[in-house]
């Protein structure tokens, strides 16, 4: 098994039919149908079915197809760390983040970066807390933005941003026509609630209540914002989320959660055994010393970054 075998493999997998497969691979069917064979020979496992007009993958032909594209993934990145280390700064920054404030701090530090180093190129990839862990171990992505909590043992990071957690509505719902921008926890009380999936932050919501001895009515988990403010407009219920945005929406409500308030952290994080190429090295300086620039004017205006709550106040 090569990468060229791979490669072909990923074109007949997608399309499931040989003759179109060696069309977009520019070459004649039989070579195809032999090199699919030898794979499967040297695998020891058939990868395909095939029927009179159109392939199906076995299990063990989903399983490559997923694997493949992982494999030759790490094969173009490693291919471009490589030229990164011959050409200091340039190359490509593969960086993985979850929802929220994410996307906008990593477009903030792109267009900053970018003025000093303009031969850099960028990968961006969304997903949870958890994937993005999972990719940064696979070495699939350089840095990761998400939230805390994160595993200090195998992760270092760096707090770039905080907010508040919010109840999102209807702006038909009683409680969105009460009056100032912000709601105590005692008021979602009995309320249908779209919560996170993620495991740490049920947990901590499931603690919040009953620090004022109650219990959420959990309708729905979400793993994205977009699930939670789809159900908040239809008001299927009330989802708490980190604020995330300050964009208006004109069908929803937000309200920021106090008695108690909760502040979710967000880190920028690399793997502790991993020696970093240049640019990413550059590229996390730049962004820590963006937050302490930021930091410390914050502190000079007075004003509340999120980045100084205790241990206790994150989720």
């Amino acid at each position: 098994m090569d990468f060229r075998s791979l490669q072909y493999f990923l074109v007949v997998a997608r399309e499931l039919n040989i003759t179109k497969a060696a069309e977009k691979l520019h070459m004649s069917q039989p070579p195809l149908s032999t090199q699919m064979k030898n794979l499967e020979e040297d695998l020891g496992v058939r990868l395909f079915i095939r029927g009179r007009r159109q392939l199906t993958l076995t299990d063990e032909g989903r399983l490559l197809l997923r694997r493949a594209e992982e494999i030759l993934q790490l094969a173009d990145k490693t291919r471009e760390d490589l030229s990164s280390m011959e050409n200091a700064l340039s190359g490509t920054i593969s960086i993985g983040m979850v929802e929220g404030q994410a996307p906008y701090l990593v477009a903030r530090w792109v267009k900053g970066f970018r003025e000093e180093y303009p031969l850099v190129r960028y990968d961006l990839w969304n997903g949870s807390g958890d994937d993005v862990i999972e990719r940064l171990s696979q070495g699939l992505v350089d840095v990761g933005v998400i939230a805390r909590p994160y595993d200090r043992e195998h992760l270092q990071g760096i707090p770039v941003a905080g907010e508040p957690w919010v109840a999102i509505m209807s702006s038909n719902n009683a409680l969105a026509k009460l009056p100032g921008n912000s709601i105590p926890l005692k008021a979602l009380v009995g309320q249908p609630l779209i919560v996170p999936s993620r495991r740490s932050r049920r947990e901590s919501i499931v603690q919040w209540f009953a620090g004022i001895g109650a219990e959420p009515t959990v309708l729905a988990e979400s793993s994205n914002y977009i699930n939670a403010m789809a159900m908040a407009e239809n008001d299927a219920g009330i989802s708490i989320f980190p604020q995330t945005t300050k964009t208006e929406n004109p069908l929803t409500v937000s309200k920021i959660i106090t008695d108690p308030m909760k502040v979710v952290q967000y880190v920028i994080v690399t793997e502790k055994e991993k020696r970093p190429t240049a640019p990413v090295r550059e590229f996390i300086n730049y962004v820590q010393d963006m937050m302490q620039e930021e930091k410390a004017e914050a502190i000079r205006s007075g004003e509340d970054t999120f980045l100084n709550y205790q241990e206790s106040d994150l989720l």
